[in-house]
């Protein structure tokens, strides 16, 4: 099973946007995929479109250990796409974890323990922060997607994510390897879009994704009708980048995991 963490402590940059249409394209070409939403906010759970009513289980239950994963699985309305969701519990999580047995770990462990064939990628959307939420996403994780927004900013705190990488390679997660950088929000009108763009792919080379996903208003609607944006409207040119952005991504992916799975 391929698990893939979406993190990046800037908040804003496009996380959530880019976990649910990922995970989209990815079912779309056949693969059981399960989103895993580990950001108090919720906004994955809601731009997959269930009500709050519906969250019963959470991934907030999942890491505190009152239930397994097979218990806090919701299937979404997208076909092979399912979803651990977030409640406002999870915002107290970091404090409650603090005495619990490995702790860091506790989400490799909830995953550890799912049926065997049930999912052939996981895709966790972590929380604005280096906290312990996404300590565990990155410790169950194989391989990390990182979203980076075009603005001024952008590189500032990159340096800080790729220490904390380093750290979670040492103590938790030695396998844990960088899949790519996707620059978001890219503005082919503002100069500046193309001067981060040109920096970040200076400094990291081939691990930027040829595609960047461009700031459209489709991408910023789509969520307020519960649907990912490939499903809400597929020839926008913001769900036009993702699907381009998920061959690149499916090129990269570890397939012995999905082989192992």
């Amino acid at each position: 099973m391929i698990r893939i963490a979406v993190a990046n402590q800037k908040g804003g940059v496009g996380k959530t946007t880019t976990t649910i249409n990922i995970g989209t394209a990815l079912a779309a070409t056949g693969w059981k995929v399960l989103v895993i939403d580990l950001d108090p906010q919720g906004n994955a759970s809601t731009g997959l479109g269930i009500d709050r009513a519906l969250r019963k289980r959470s991934s907030y239950d999942l890491l505190v250990g009152n239930c397994d994963i097979a218990e806090a699985v919701i299937p979404t309305r997208v076909p092979r796409l399912d979803l651990v969701a977030s409640t406002v519990d999870l915002s107290g999580a970091e404090i409650e974890l603090v005495d619990i047995e490995r702790r860091a770990h506790r989400l490799d462990i909830a995953l550890s323990e799912a049926p065997a064939g049930r999912w052939d990628v996981v895709m966790i959307d972590c929380p604005p922060s280096l906290g312990l939420l996404t300590v565990n996403a990155m410790s169950a994780a194989n391989s990390l997607l990182v979203p980076l927004q075009c603005e001024f900013f952008a590189l500032e705190g990159l340096s800080q994510l790729l220490q904390t990488i380093e750290r979670i390679r040492a103590r938790f997660n030695p396998g844990l390897q960088i899949l790519g950088v996707a620059l978001t929000m890219y503005d082919r009108r503002n100069r500046l879009s193309e001067q981060v763009a040109a920096d970040v792919r200076a400094a990291l080379g081939k691990l930027v994704f040829e595609t960047s996903i461009p700031r459209n208003v489709r991408l910023s609607e789509a969520p307020s009708h519960g649907l990912p944006a490939l499903i809400y409207d597929h020839r926008c040119s913001g769900s036009e980048a993702y699907i381009a952005l998920a061959r690149e991504l499916m090129a990269r992916l570890p397939l012995r995991e999905l082989a192992a799975a």
